[in-house]
C-alpha cells in the first residue's frame, strides 16, 4: 500500500493503463484507496451514530457513546495517515485492523468504540456496495449522453439512403439514420439494465461474522427490535433504501455477477457499434473523427485508421471476459464465505467499471464527430441498385402490357451480362444502360429514372427513425438532461 505523494519514480513500476492512460478522474477516484478507506471511516461513524441515537418507542439503543467521540470521528474522516496504515498492515497482516488502529490513533477518545460489534465485511462489503452504486451513477449519464449524440445523428440522416448488408453482402436499402437506431436501441436496453442493476443493489448493513447479527444482539442485550433498528439506521445513513435481509459473512457474490453481467452486455453493444463503424470506414462511407495532425500509420502517411473504434473493441473484449471472474467466485463460496473471493474482486470489480467508463467516453467522442460521405454512399447504391430494381422494372413492364415471364428472361440475361462486366472486367454496373438500349423496354423508358430513385427502396425507414426517437430513445434521456456531458474534445 503506497502512501499518496510518496517519492517514487512513476515510470519505474507498472501502472494500470486503465487509470494512467484512459479512465476519467471521477471513476479513477471512485476506486481509489482514498475513497475506499475514507468510506470505511464513514461507515464506522454511521455505526457509532446509530448505536448512540434513540431507537424510537424502544428507547435508547443503550451503548455508552458520547457526542465528543462522535465529533472526534467526524473531524478525522479524511485525515488518513496512509504511511502508518501501511506499516500497521505489514505488522498485523490485516487491512481492516490496520485502519482501525490508524483511525484510533487520531481519535483517541473514540478508539474504544470504533468498529464496535462489527466484522471486517461491515466496512469491506458495505464499501464495495457503495462504490458499485456510485460507479453506476457515473456511468449512466455518460451512456445517456452517447444515446443523445447518436439520436441527433440518426435524426439528421434519417432519410439518407444507404446500402444495407446481410451476411456483409449487399441487401436492400436502408437509411443511415435507421442503421444508427439499431445501435441506439441496444444502448437503450443497456441503459435500462444499468438502472435496474443499480436500483437492485442493497446494503449489507450490520450483520456480524456469519450474518446472524449475534454480536449486535449481545451488545443490545438481546433486543431484536433494537438490532433491526440499528441495521435500518446505518442503511439509511449510507444512502440505501434497503438492506439484504439475509447474508453470510459477505453479501451474496451473485450480486457481483449481476453487476458485471450488465457491464459485459454494454461492452457487447459498443463492440458491435464500433465494428460497424470500422467496416463503414473501410467502405469510406462513414468515418470517426480524425484530427488535422493525427497520424494513422508510421509507415503509410495516407492511412486514416479508426483507432478510437478499435480501442473500444479492444477494451470491450476485456470487459466481456471479466464477468467470468464473479461467476466462478459465486459458484465456489463455501457456506457463509471463503476468502478466495478477496484478491480477485479487488481487480475485476474496479477494472469492469474503469473499462466501461473508458469505452463510453471514447464512444461519446466518436459519436460527436462522425463524418458521413453521401457521394460515396450514393455511388455504392448506384452500383447495386440496378439489380435491386429489376422487380420494379418487371412490374412496370407488365402494367405497360408486357408478359412477366418474357420480361423476367430478358432481365436475367442482361443482368448476367452486367455482372460479368463488374466481376470479370472490373467495370461499372451497366445493367440500366443495357435495358435502355434494348427496344423491348421502350414502353417504360420514361419511367426508368423514377424506378431507380433510391428513396423509393427504403420503405418506412425514416418514419421508423422518427417514431423510435420520439417514443423510446428520447423519453429515456429526460432524467439525465442536467447531467449529460458537454461535447468532448476530439484529441483523445
Amino acid at each position: 500500500m503506497a502512501a499518496p505523494g510518496a517519492e517514487e519514480d512513476p515510470f519505474g513500476r507498472y501502472r494500470s493503463p486503465l487509470v494512467s492512460r484512459y479512465a476519467s478522474p471521477e471513476m479513477g477516484f471512485n476506486f481509489s484507496e482514498r475513497k475506499k478507506f475514507g468510506t470505511w471511516r464513514r461507515l464506522w461513524l454511521y455505526l457509532a451514530q446509530a448505536e448512540k441515537v434513540p431507537a424510537g418507542p424502544s428507547g435508547s439503543l443503550g451503548l455508552p457513546i458520547t457526542d465528543e467521540q462522535i465529533q472526534e470521528m467526524e473531524a478525522n474522516l479524511d485525515n488518513i495517515d496512509f504511511k502508518m496504515a501501511a506499516e500497521e498492515e505489514k505488522r498485523l497482516r490485516h487491512d481492516v485492523m490496520a485502519h482501525v488502529h490508524t483511525f484510533a490513533h487520531c481519535c483517541p477518545k473514540a478508539a474504544a468504540i470504533i468498529h464496535l460489534g462489527a466484522t471486517s465485511c461491515y466496512v469491506g462489503d458495505n464499501t464495495d456496495l457503495i462504490v458499485l452504486r456510485d460507479g453506476f451513477n457515473l456511468l449512466l449519464p455518460k451512456l445517456a449522453t452517447v444515446i443523445s449524440r447518436l439520436a441527433d445523428f440518426a435524426e439528421q440522416y434519417a432519410a439518407l439512403p444507404t446500402l444495407g448488408f446481410t451476411h456483409y453482402q449487399p441487401a436492400q436499402l436502408t437509411t443511415v439514420g435507421k442503421r444508427c437506431c439499431l445501435w441506439i436501441q441496444d444502448l437503450c436496453m443497456d441503459l435500462r439494465n444499468l438502472e435496474r442493476a443499480r436500483d437492485d443493489l442493497r446494503f449489507r448493513g450490520v450483520k456480524g461474522t456469519t450474518g446472524t447479527q449475534a454480536s449486535f444482539l449481545q451488545l443490545l442485550e438481546g433486543d431484536h427490535d433494537k438490532v433491526e433498528e440499528l441495521d435500518r439506521l446505518v442503511t439509511v445513513k449510507a444512502g440505501f433504501k434497503r438492506a439484504y435481509l439475509v447474508t453470510g459473512q459477505t453479501y451474496s457474490r451473485k450480486v457481483d455477477v449481476e453487476v458485471l453481467s450488465v457491464l459485459a452486455s454494454l461492452a457487447a453493444s459498443i463492440h458491435k457499434i464500433c465494428t460497424d463503424i470500422r467496416l463503414l470506414a473501410n467502405l469510406k462511407e462513414i468515418e470517426e473523427p480524425f484530427e488535422t495532425d493525427q497520424i494513422g500509420s508510421s509507415a503509410m502517411p495516407y492511412k486514416r485508421n479508426p483507432m478510437r473504434s478499435e480501442r473500444c473493441c479492444s477494451l470491450a473484449r476485456h470487459l466481456m471476459t471479466l464477468v467470468l471472474n464473479p461467476l466462478h467466485t459465486a459458484s465456489v463460496q463455501w457456506f457463509e464465505r471463503t476468502l478466495d473471493d478477496s484478491a480477485n474482486r479487488r481487480v475485476c470489480l474496479a477494472e469492469a467499471f474503469l473499462t466501461a467508463d473508458i469505452i463510453l467516453s471514447t464512444l461519446q467522442n466518436i459519436s460527436e464527430g462522425l463524418v458521413v460521405y453521401p457521394k460515396v454512399i450514393e455511388r455504392r447504391i448506384r452500383q447495386e441498385l440496378p439489380f435491386m430494381a429489376t422487380e420494379n422494372i418487371i412490374m412496370a413492364m407488365v402494367k405497360a402490357g408486357g408478359n412477366r415471364q418474357d420480361c423476367h428472361e430478358k432481365i436475367r440475361i442482361l443482368s448476367q451480362q452486367a455482372a460479368a462486366v463488374v466481376k470479370q472486367e472490373g467495370g461499372d454496373n451497366d445493367l440500366i444502360a443495357r435495358i435502355r438500349a434494348d427496344p423491348y423496354f421502350s414502353p417504360i423508358q420514361g419511367q426508368l429514372e423514377s424506378l431507380l430513385e433510391p428513396t423509393s427502396f427504403t420503405g418506412r425507414a425514416s418514419q421508423q427513425v422518427a417514431r423510435f426517437l420520439k417514443e423510446e430513445a428520447c423519453p429515456m434521456l429526460i432524467p439525465y438532461q442536467s447531467k449529460m456531458g458537454v461535447k468532448m474534445e476530439l484529441a483523445l
